[in-house]
């Protein structure tokens, strides 16, 4: 690529748009500048030549959305078009959350929950993270993909007993598994601490594996063990992690849930407010009052109400109420439960006072958490992104939208470690969303969950168009993003 001083024309030049360039400072009108896959030139560009124009009148142009809550491991495999992710703007998403990574194991059983929420064991078949980056970029998909890798996946590889806590020996097994991981390029261990794979596990087997990430600047992110009645403690002890391993600490989909708990967003913001004075910590959070993954009985009785995403015994019960189904077949909830697994749910359990207070702190990224496996998925999978923009920026203004765009992007990036992602500058890779900020909104429902949002106009990976609207446009531009020993971001 030519030194950028020295530049006149481009393959893409994006022109007449407000450019919100990631970083939180104020909009400005300008244009952008594509070639080679890197941005080249930004602002005011006259007598610059292009092989393609977009005009972008009237609209934002911003770095594509870095999703940093996914379950997409296997999508990129099986659905390398990507559609749910591009037709919301999003250019990067961040895999292997919750504990649950396809890579480093095979498996020659069927997966335990929720590990079954990725697939069954012919998905497994990853020995390394190694062969699982290979098998992303021999088949690109249409975004780019970092990848986490799963406590329970490194647990399910070096233990017969997951309800019980590991020995040093195995604990030792997983962490040869995780730095071998590492060293391919993992960002960083995910766990899942509320989950029958990795409950038994104590504090100190986690931090053991989570000293393991410090000569690679890596990440350590926790679905925690607890976001109801004992959430302080759970948030406690992820920053105890953090401290005595000396890590970074990403708390997922941070939260309160039952009605007796509503409200503790408060407590809990604030200890993790205290906490960033002499740590790095953040969270991420999703746009709904509304979780889901596998059907739990014992989550049951703390919901307002609980929808059945899938059930391998009774498919056809996808998308009912689970009362209505317990009404039906003349039996409890729990034995309702009981007969449709193996099967996922979406858990109406939070309060929208708790989750406004967690998206307005400046620090919160936006990550889906959504299942793309699930026969009636929860609609973050398709419409987490533009809500943000539609209901809480513009209709509710609870943020501008520059803060909006930067915990998007460049506080996603910062965190993970995205070096040339997330900031719209020269050198940088050209991952671009261009939406109309008046127009975009969620329209994926619980009655309808499956559907594109409105508003999003282009979205461009590494300098290919990937959506254009109304569609994918057939190209699969992405990468696998590795990070390197001390941090610092390979070529991907």
């Amino acid at each position: 690529m030519l030194p950028l001083d020295s530049l006149d024309s481009c393959d893409l030049l994006i022109e007449g748009g407000t450019v919100v360039d990631g970083s939180g400072a104020p909009r400005f009108a300008g244009s952008v500048a594509v070639a080679d896959g890197r941005i080249v030139g930004l602002g005011e560009l006259p007598g610059m030549s292009a092989h393609e124009r977009i005009d972008a009148g009237g609209l934002v142009v911003a770095p594509g959305f870095i999703d940093a809550h996914t379950h997409d491991d296997r999508l990129v495999l099986s659905s390398p078009d990507m559609t749910p992710k591009i037709s919301q703007g999003v250019t990067t998403v961040i895999a292997g959350n919750c504990g649950v990574s396809l890579a480093p194991l095979r498996l020659d059983r069927a997966p335990p929950p929720p590990m079954n929420l990725l697939g069954g064991r012919d998905w497994y078949r990853f020995g390394s993270l190694g062969d699982y980056a290979a098998a992303v970029e021999a088949d690109p998909p249409s975004v780019n993909l970092a990848a986490l890798v799963g406590h329970s996946t490194l647990r399910a590889g070096a233990m017969a007993d997951l309800g019980a806590a590991a020995t040093a020996r195995e604990i030792g097994r997983m962490g040869d598994g995780l730095a071998a991981a590492l060293e391919e390029g993992a960002i960083g261990l995910s766990t899942g601490l509320a989950y029958p794979t990795a409950s038994a596990a104590p504090p100190d087997e986690v931090t053991a594996l989570a000293r393991r990430l410090v000569p690679y600047g890596a990440v350590y992110t926790t679905h925690m063990r607890d976001e109801g009645d004992h959430l302080i403690e759970a948030v406690e002890e992820a920053l105890g992690t953090g401290r005595s391993a000396g890590v970074r600490v990403v708390i997922s989909h941070h939260k309160a849930t039952g009605r007796e708990n509503w409200g503790r967003t408060e407590q809990s913001l604030a200890l993790i407010e205290a906490a960033r004075r002499s740590q790095a910590v953040d969270f991420d959070v999703y746009p709904y009052t509304a979780g889901s993954t596998v059907l739990i009985a014992d989550w049951i009785e703390r919901c307002e109400k609980v929808l059945v995403t899938w059930s391998e015994a009774a498919p056809e019960q996808a998308g009912r109420d689970l009362a209505d189904i317990a009404a039906d077949w003349g039996c409890s909830l729990r034995q309702a439960a009981d007969r449709l697994q193996p099967a996922g749910a979406i858990y109406f359990q939070m309060d929208e006072a708790d989750l406004q207070r967690v998206l307005a702190h400046p620090r919160a990224m936006v990550g889906s958490d959504g299942l793309p496996h699930d026969a009636r998925p929860h609609p973050r999978l398709w419409g987490t992104f533009p809500r943000v923009l539609g209901r809480y920026c513009r209709e509710l203004g609870l943020f501008s939208l520059e803060e909006a765009v930067h915990r998007m992007t460049g506080v996603a990036a910062e965190v993970f470690g995205l070096a040339d992602r997330g900031i719209l500058r020269e050198g940088a890779a050209a991952d671009l969303v261009i939406f109309d900020p008046e127009t975009v909104i969620d329209r994926a429902d619980f009655d309808d969950p499956m559907q594109p949002a409105a508003g999003i106009r282009r979205v461009i990976v590494n300098g290919e168009p990937v959506w254009d609207g109304e569609a994918w446009t057939g190209r699969r531009p992405g990468r696998f993003l590795r990070r390197g020993k001390g941090g610092n971001r390979l070529a991907g």
